[in-house]
């Protein structure tokens, strides 16, 4: 089956690794061009080598920003449509946590650090590939969340409260933007990413046991979601959820 993302361009912050590479990795296997940006130039030129060594003919542009900057972001918008003259898809990937512990708790600072990387970035980029084209010619957006926005769980609340923001401001573009672009969201489960790793390396055999499909999350399974939800076959779906988490949350808890 045909995805139509071949020629199109795409892009995906937070792709210096985990989830966002390998959705980077997979639109480039379909054709797509890539824009790939994270903080880190050489990570990213690293993960652009790998990309093009899978794929010979994929056309990949390594741009660093900080996704909570907005003239970086700006930056990266730019250089995007003056490499590919356009965009079509962004992937709003980029994500962070530098709190763990009872909400009751969190600093000011941190809190405003999750809020500006996993909140607000959702905005301010949507804003930037709206005026560089997404708004004149169509697109896709995706935002990807977490079951976390869900639900509740110790330790992690407040990431958990950003990431529910994110399931509604889904929701609010889809309203907004409809017809012309179309925005949905993924809402993974535990993935055996680097961001992740404090959850799952520790216990990954026994959380695994307790999850129906038998396994962690691998970053590939997050990146056939997105391939889904920015092709053809999607084409009448916008302000949508998908939750990919190996049935995780048909229990009656993650503990």
């Amino acid at each position: 089956m045909r995805t139509g993302l071949e020629g199109k361009t795409a892009l995906v912050t937070g792709a210096s690794r985990g989830i966002g590479k390998a959705i980077a990795t997979a639109f480039a296997a379909e054709g797509a061009n890539v824009v790939i940006s994270s903080r880190k130039q050489e990570a990213l030129d690293e993960v652009a080598k790998e990309i093009t060594a899978a794929h010979p003919d994929a056309r990949v542009l390594a741009k660093a920003a900080h996704v909570g900057r907005a003239e970086e972001a700006a930056a990266c918008v730019d250089a995007a449509v003056a490499e590919f003259g356009g965009l079509d898809i962004l992937v709003n990937n980029a994500g962070t946590n530098p709190y763990y512990g009872p909400m009751a708790d969190i600093e000011p600072a941190a809190a405003a650090k999750t809020v500006e990387v996993n909140q607000f970035a959702v905005v301010q980029w949507t804003q930037l590939a709206l005026k560089a084209s997404l708004a004149e010619r169509g697109g896709a957006v995706v935002n990807i969340a977490s079951v976390g926005g869900m639900i509740t769980e110790h330790g992690i609340g407040y990431y958990n409260a950003t990431k529910a923001a994110v399931i509604h401001l889904t929701r609010q573009f889809a309203m907004e933007l409809a017809p012309k672009v179309r925005v949905n969201c993924i809402a993974p489960g535990l993935v055996k990413t680097h961001l992740a790793r404090a959850l799952w390396e520790p216990h990954e055999a026994e959380i695994s046991k307790h999850t129906p499909l038998g396994r962690l999350g691998e970053p590939e399974d997050i990146a056939n979601a997105a391939v889904f939800l920015v092709g053809d076959t999607s084409s009448w779906m916008t302000g949508q959820t998908m939750v990919v988490d190996g049935g995780a949350t048909i229990r009656a808890s993650l503990a």
